[in-house]
């Protein structure tokens, strides 16, 4: 007897209880007194645990991971402790998922389905401590439902009122947040001009409207060391989001519509309007235009086979331009027996530039750049170098004429012609000083990075 009933004791002890292990979720949508040493998510865990806790006899036990998300929207599933849980859930370390709210865990009736798909597959149960609802049963469900169905009207209605007042906001002027643009810092959340930065600004206008040319701008603004807001060197993407930024004389914009700001611009108009004319005007007619102002690409570099420089000249029929090299007995009306008087620009130009190409690839003129540059630039590798000068290569057709010329000036020191072709002479000088501020440039992007 005394054998069947300790049978029968150890029968009814709470050891045959299934263990259910409780996950907490929190979150909070913004955060506003998150820093504060007891915050809304800690008030959420606090009840969670509390309510886990009273059903401890039914076997429940609270896992150890902390899943809060602080300053998260419930508008979408992509949050980080969200993730986290479910990736457990899948792996099969959760049983329970325990929250204060519903709203907690999401807002949109769509994500929520998602999640109790989720839920239902892994055999997971979904608890709200101060909603009290069984999601078993189709009444449950319903009820469930009835309750999102209230907690995306609430969000809805939330986006609407923020939407509402950034709109009436802006109206006024005032700096909603957001990117601070070059030239200005936040000071008691609104826009303040930093002085340093705003000379690099207009600096960037004044060379566009300058030069009429997004390449030739941003080259002058990286010879010049003038960065962006992040430190790093211009390029074509943040010069054209910087010239087309009207926060820069002194405006608010919302949805198409311009308000009069309440900082201070740092752009005057008239240097505003000279940049938008160029920028009215699609980048092939300004590339068109910027050819026919570029001076010949060989100008002074090409000499005939009696040795005497060949120099450009142009002629028009019918509306269209062709472009010579001359020698200078034809310049001069001289009667010589040189056999090249006369060039086609465009055809000796390209053959010139194929050369370049050409003889950029050749080990030789790789290995003497390197060391020439290597004189000013001590910790310059050949395979740098290298890298530098396979850079040129594809970038060539994209360079606006300008920048094509001021390159070849540099790297060319002299075309000899002669009967069986042209025969281009290399500046290694030049070649390890483009190497020099390439690679520079590409040293400072990295130490930013």
């Amino acid at each position: 007897m005394r054998r069947k009933a300790t049978a029968a004791a150890h029968a009814g002890t709470p050891a045959t209880v299934k263990k259910l292990r409780c996950a907490v979720y929190t979150r909070k949508s913004t955060e506003e007194g998150l820093e504060k040493e007891f915050n809304s998510l800690d008030a959420q865990r606090d009840a969670c645990e509390a309510f886990i806790a009273s059903q401890r006899a039914e076997g429940w036990v609270l896992v150890p991971d902390h899943y809060d998300d602080g300053g998260v929207s419930g508008g979408t599933l992509e949050r980080p402790a969200l993730q986290r849980l479910l990736r457990d859930i899948e792996a099969g370390r959760v049983d329970v998922v325990v929250v204060y709210k519903i709203d907690r865990l999401s807002r949109s009736l769509m994500h929520f389905a998602k999640l109790v798909e989720v839920f239902d597959a892994h055999s997971v149960t979904f608890v709200s401590v101060t909603q009290s609802f069984n999601t078993t049963t189709s009444m449950g469900r319903l009820t469930l439902n009835i309750l999102l169905s209230f907690a995306q009207f609430e969000r809805e209605v939330i986006g609407e009122r923020v939407r509402d007042k950034i709109a009436a906001s802006k109206a006024r002027g005032m700096w909603m947040g957001g990117s601070v643009p070059l030239g200005y810092e936040v000071r008691d959340r609104k826009l303040a001009v930093n002085e340093d930065e705003a000379a690099r600004a207009r600096r960037a206008f004044e060379l566009f409207a300058e030069t009429g040319s997004g390449v030739e701008a941003v080259r002058r603004l990286r010879a010049e060391g003038v960065l962006t807001k992040t430190g790093r060197p211009f390029d074509k993407g943040a010069l054209y989001r910087l010239l087309n930024n009207r926060t820069f004389l002194g405006e608010v914009t919302h949805k198409g519509k311009v308000h009069p700001g309440e900082h201070r611009a740092i752009v005057p108009r008239e240097l505003w309007d000279r940049v938008h004319v160029i920028l009215q005007e699609s980048p092939r007619v300004r590339a068109n235009r910027n050819r026919r102002q570029t001076p010949a690409l060989l100008r002074g570099l090409i000499f005939g086979p009696d040795g005497r420089a060949m120099s450009p000249t142009h002629t028009r029929r019918r509306g269209r331009l062709y472009r010579y090299y001359v020698s200078q007995a034809v310049l001069k009306g001289e009667t010589s027996d040189c056999p090249v008087r006369r060039l086609p620009a465009a055809e000796i130009e390209a053959a010139v530039v194929d050369q370049v190409r050409a003889l950029l690839r050749q080990p030789e003129v790789v290995v003497g750049t390197w060391r020439a540059a290597r004189a000013e630039a001590l910790d310059l590798t050949e395979a740098e170098t290298l890298a530098v000068l396979e850079r040129l290569d594809p970038l060539w057709d994209e360079l606006f004429p300008a920048e094509q010329a001021r390159i070849v000036r540099l790297l060319v020191e002299r075309v000899d012609i002669s009967g069986a072709g042209a025969d281009v002479r290399l500046r290694l000088e030049g070649l390890a000083s483009l190497v020099r501020d390439l690679g520079g440039i590409g040293a400072d992007t990295r130490r930013a990075a």
